[in-house]
C-alpha cells in the first residue's frame, strides 16, 4: 500500500508551474499507461490552460485548490475546491480561472 499527500504534492506541482513558462505541471500519482484506473495531478496557474484535446475515455476531474473552467464545444462547466466535473465524451480544454490544482481520473478504454 502506497500514501501519498495530494495537498502536498499539489503545492510542489504549482510551485513548478509557476516557474515553467507554460504555467502548468503535472505528474501521475496512480497508475499509468499499463493499468486501466490513471491519477494524474495537474497543477495550472491562473489564466494558464490545456489546450482543447479528444476525451481520453470515461474521466473525472476533482478540484482540489482554485477555480477552473472545463469548456466543451458550446458548453462550460466552473469549478472550484471540491466540486468534481464529469469529464464529456467530447474535445474539451480545461482553463484556470485562478491558481488551481485538480485531480484527473481516467479509466483506460478497453
Amino acid at each position: 500500500m502506497r500514501k501519498i499527500s495530494l495537498d502536498a504534492r499539489a503545492r510542489e506541482l504549482l510551485e513548478r508551474a509557476a516557474a515553467g513558462s507554460a504555467g502548468r505541471s503535472a505528474a501521475t500519482v496512480h497508475g499509468g499507461h499499463e493499468h486501466t484506473l490513471r491519477q494524474t495531478l495537474i497543477a495550472l496557474t491562473a489564466g494558464s490552460s490545456l489546450a482543447e484535446h479528444d476525451s481520453p475515455g470515461e474521466a473525472t476531474l476533482v478540484v482540489l485548490r482554485g477555480r477552473v473552467r472545463l469548456v466543451s464545444g458550446e458548453d462550460s462547466w466552473d469549478g472550484r475546491a471540491g466540486d468534481l466535473i464529469a469529464i464529456p465524451p467530447a474535445r474539451h480544454a480545461l482553463e484556470a480561472v485562478e491558481d488551481a490544482a485538480v485531480l484527473l481520473t481516467v479509466a483506460a478504454r478497453t
